[in-house]
């Protein structure tokens, strides 16, 4: 896992280990990575231009000791003094090592790689002048824009971006990530991170938000004792005489998740269409509605409901019906929008004692909390955070970072999401996918959490030449995504 800590506790960390050190050590630590990592990228060191924006505080004093290092190797290295003060020793080494200070914002322009030293992880609120419309230079220049610790302008504890910000190619943080470098908006100011160890580690507390990496990622696997039902039987509610194609994603999803069943249960029309794509699901024709009907299919361990299936009173008679059952349900799509309208159905899910994953986006996630979706899109830590203990569920927020929140638990971030998911279908896939880890015997942050990753990663895989993919393409490169884990 990738851990990230809010800036409250990276402070107190910072402050214990400062105590036990030599005054200025942790900056000298800091300055040191930074001064690395901007060497690596400049194609030679002597003669190579470098500028540092530097504004008042000690992020400040870190770009001015990195300058320091990189003029001391032969870069010629100016500053651009922003602040209302600067960090005095951090200047004097800068000048000492033959670095300068200028006024001339066209340096910028005229810099191989530039250094953002404006503000540090305390930083909230959009960027005031001068640093906005340095900021701004800085992005219209054809500079390698390197951060110092976070990107000015992103909010270190939530990724929120409420203003002019700095776009850096490459971010150094130093001793823990922070939220906003995992979580867009702030995520997408930050380019590459490359976290620099200062020696806080002892001192930090547990994570507010983790990031799992490949080797995390442990869908079930079939042993030689495995059958059909060992593997997971997961029963689908979806599709609708309206929306046939979500019951065939959705349950495509399931039959390349790993299920060793696929029950599918829908009306004729929607369950020929299933039957003709994947003939290893094994179908139930029900009357619309006929919830006594749907859950009467025999053995099913997970169910998946609410893809393409309607938001009137039969998919409401659906929902309420699986989430009385006792066993893990994930609700999605049409079945979000049910229990945002039904008072009932809320009372069904706040009463459950089974685990329940909800996969909204933002818009569905808006209608559940009774919020404005710029809103949830601007602060989705906050919203994702409030969603899973107000609803007491386990909740997947999709977007371009996704993020999966349970109560009293760090929130996970998927690292493999991509662009090219934002295509229909694609969440009915996602939402059978996870199905079939519940089924598997998952816990359902493990299986939410292996879901977006596979899913994401398939999405990556099947698109590798950059091109165009549909919610089918995902599908099938899911084979490939668990291989990769594997």
């Amino acid at each position: 896992m990738r851990y990230a800590h809010e800036v409250g506790k990276v402070r107190a960390a910072e402050q214990a280990l400062m105590a036990r050190l030599p005054e200025g050590t942790l900056m000298q630590r800091a300055a040191t990575g930074l001064a690395a990592v901007c060497a690596g990228l400049l194609p030679t060191l002597y003669g190579s231009y470098v500028v540092l924006l530097i504004g008042s505080g000690d992020n400040g004093g870190d770009a001015l000791y990195a300058g320091a290092r990189l003029a001391r190797r032969g870069v010629r290295v100016e500053a651009i003094l922003a602040g209302s003060k600067v960090h005095e020793s951090g200047l004097a080494a800068l000048r000492t090592a033959g670095g300068r200070v200028t006024t001339e914002e066209t340096a910028i322009d005229a810099a191989e790689l530039v250094i953002d030293g404006l503000t540090g992880i305390g930083g909230q609120g959009a960027l005031r002048e001068p640093y906005a419309h340095l900021a701004a230079r800085a992005a219209d220049s054809e500079a390698i824009v390197v951060a110092c610790d976070v990107p000015s302008g992103v909010d270190a504890s939530t990724g929120e971006v409420a203003g002019a910000a700095i776009w850096a190619d490459v971010t150094v943080t130093f001793g823990t990530h922070k939220p906003g470098l995992l979580i867009d908006p702030g995520a997408t100011h930050c380019g590459v991170v490359e976290l620099i160890d200062i020696g806080l580690g002892a001192d930090l507390p547990d994570p507010d938000v983790v990031s799992a990496q490949l080797g995390d990622i442990n869908p079930p696997r079939a042993t030689p004792e495995s059958d059909k039902y060992r593997r997971g039987v997961v029963g689908v509610l979806a599709g609708s005489e309206r929306y046939p194609g979500a019951a065939v994603l959705s349950t495509g999803g399931a039959v390349h998740g790993g299920a060793g069943m696929v029950r599918f249960v829908s009306v004729q029309s929607v369950v020929n269409l299933v039957r003709q794509r994947w003939p290893e699901a094994v179908t139930t024709v029900i009357e619309a509605g006929d919830a006594e009907a749907a859950l009467d299919v025999g053995r099913v361990q997970a169910w998946v409901a609410g893809p393409g299936l309607g938001t009137g009173e039969d998919a409401e008679a659906l929902i309420a019906a699986v989430l009385g059952t006792d066993l893990p349900v994930l609700i999605d799509a049409d079945g979000l929008t049910v229990l945002a309208g039904s008072q009932a159905c809320r009372r069904d899910l706040l009463r459950r004692s089974a685990p329940t994953v909800l996969t909204p986006h933002a818009g569905e996630l808006a209608r559940l909390l009774v919020a404005e979706r710029k809103d949830i899109e601007a602060r989705r830590l906050e919203h994702a955070r409030r969603a899973a203990v107000e609803l007491s569920a386990i909740v997947l927020l999709k977007g371009s970072t996704t993020l999966i929140a349970e109560e009293d638990r760090p929130v996970r971030v998927n690292p493999t999401g991509t662009p090219r998911l934002a295509t229909a279908g694609t969440g009915d896939v996602l939402s059978g996918l996870i199905g079939a880890l519940l089924a598997g015997g998952l816990a359902a942050l493990d299986a939410a959490t292996a879901g977006a990753y596979l899913h994401g990663l398939a999405a990556r895989l099947a698109s590798e030449e950059g091109a165009p993919i549909s919610a089918y393409d995902v599908i099938t490169a899911l084979p490939e995504a668990f291989h990769a884990v594997r």
